[in-house]
């Protein structure tokens, strides 16, 4: 592996707080798309049903993304950012990736054609994986050269536009689904052609000088990223197809109505899920290019982000039926999903982060095989569980098998990087929130209360880690005047 740049010593921590606000602009704009759209799709869509299918159509394009592109968006960040290798031939070798798998998907085409409700959404199916794939490859090499603030300017642009092609094809022209899909469409096509022509990357595009070697070890990285990839699919979205075929005609409801409500259940922990986003591409360039104490430096950030995200997760729980009122009244049972989907994002930033072990170490093989016995477990805990209790046993599912794939990448990654996770702290503080959500979901007396309560604990219990976000952030916010806030509160603090 070649030499990577290191970033100047006892500048990793004020570095990683830049980058992450930096990215925070991208992301939140492009997520808090996400969170506003989904009660407005409930009311111009008006039944749950319309709701699932669109969601059953996005997921499908979701599932082909990673296999067209051959998992090559997992290895343009980490071979972009070593300095030794030719970024041309990155760049290019990534594209002839997507081309080259694009190709293979359209020999598909006539059994797509054959696929009950997704047929009749195949072409945009289509549309949507290539421009998805394009984006997320500008994206990516972009992040690579470490333009971060250019990546903030894409994500606010996309955004708006975004917006308002759901408002002309949902609003104005009423298109449903495929309105749904098409605004997708657009916004990424914008987003890739802006970045293409912004960040000139018509220059490192170089066909007559192939580097083969470079484009093999390239792919021996990405490939086993694809099962990887697949497996969280599996954990995340094969629920709505559980719920579909599981749940038609439970308490008189279809399965497409249920999977409408599983879809709209995960709204709110989508706050959790930006957060992911927003520290995961920041860290992911700390973690590779800082080499300076890199376990102690891991293990910071880790007591850190987790105790931010278990702060978040406890104030879902306990405002989730109230936010829930945002939506058509036929939506609002949603919430009962909630709870375990809040758990299970939780565990999805968690892997995320020792994905980043992975990452540095290039070992996508044991990334593969920790997320796909989470696949196998959840694919089991579906059955099983959905036949117990419901829709709701769906998202139980999820959290279980994505706490199995935390477990197994916390142990795993101890003999590429020892981080010290404070397994007793993560324990604590699952357990309060286990108790928020069965006071909400059995409607205990005084559960608004109690509820409110165990998420004061949870703030009080994490206040070292939520000071700690603090210390990085306010300095990066208001400069000198953060500086000066910081050192009056701790020496105030210190005082007493």
């Amino acid at each position: 592996m070649a030499e990577i740049k290191q970033a100047p010593h006892g500048d990793k921590y004020s570095k990683l707080a830049g980058n992450t606000l930096i990215f925070a602009i991208s992301s939140f704009s492009s997520k808090l798309l996400s969170f506003l759209v989904k009660p407005f799709l409930s009311h111009v869509m008006k039944e749950t049903s319309v709701m699932g299918v669109s969601n059953l159509a996005s997921q499908c394009a979701n599932l082909l993304i990673p296999v067209v592109s051959l998992g090559i968006s997992n290895a343009v960040i980490r071979f972009g950012l070593e300095k030794n290798n030719n970024k041309k031939q990155v760049f290019t070798n990534s594209l002839l990736s997507i081309l080259l798998g694009y190709s293979v998907l359209w020999l598909l085409w006539p059994v797509v054609t054959k696929i009950p409700t997704i047929a009749d959404y195949g072409i945009y199916i289509y549309i949507y994986v290539l421009t998805s794939c394009l984006r997320t490859l500008c994206t990516q090499f972009v992040r690579s050269r470490q333009k971060n603030k250019l990546i903030a300017i894409d994500g606010v642009l996309c955004t708006f536009l975004t917006m308002g092609f759901y408002t002309l094809f949902l609003l104005k022209l009423e298109m449903g689904a495929a309105g749904y899909l098409l605004a997708i469409i657009l916004g990424d096509l914008c987003s890739a052609v802006f970045l293409f022509w912004k960040a000139g990357l018509a220059r490192y595009l170089d066909f007559s000088h192939i580097n083969t070697k470079l484009w093999k070890d390239m792919l021996r990285y990405a490939l086993p990223m694809i099962p990887a990839q697949i497996s969280f699919w599996i954990i995340n979205a094969s629920d709505l197809f559980f719920v579909k075929g599981m749940c038609n005609g439970y308490q008189g409801m279809t399965g497409d109505e249920w999977a409408g409500l599983l879809s709209s259940g995960y709204w709110i922990p989508t706050i959790l899920n930006t957060l992911g986003v927003i520290f995961y591409e920041a860290w992911q360039i700390s973690a590779v290019t800082e080499e300076d104490e890199r376990e102690k430096f891991f293990s910071k950030i880790f007591r850190i982000y987790s105790g931010i995200l278990f702060c978040c997760a406890a104030g879902i729980i306990w405002l989730c039926q109230p936010l829930m009122h945002a939506f058509r009244e036929n939506f609002f049972r949603s919430w009962e999903f909630v709870p375990f989907l809040t758990i299970a994002a939780i565990f999805t930033c968690f892997n995320q982060f020792f994905s980043s072990i992975y990452v540095v170490y290039t070992r996508s093989t044991n990334a593969l095989y920790t997320m796909l016995a989470g696949a196998v477990a959840n694919l089991g805990l579906n059955w099983l569980l959905i036949n117990k209790w419901g829709p709701v046993g769906a998202a139980i599912a999820s959290a279980i098998s994505l706490g199995i794939v935390f477990v197994l990448r916390a142990i795993d990654t101890r003999r590429l990087l020892r981080v010290h996770f404070a397994p007793m702290r993560v324990l604590i503080a699952l357990a309060i929130l286990l108790a928020e959500s069965f006071v909400i979901l059995r409607g205990l007396v005084g559960w608004q209360l109690i509820t409110a309560l165990l998420t004061l604990a949870m703030i009080l219990f994490q206040w070292d880690s939520v000071w700690g976000m603090a210390r990085l952030i306010l300095p990066k916010l208001f400069g000198r005047r953060g500086r000066i806030l910081i050192a009056k509160l701790e020496k105030g603090a210190h005082r007493k």
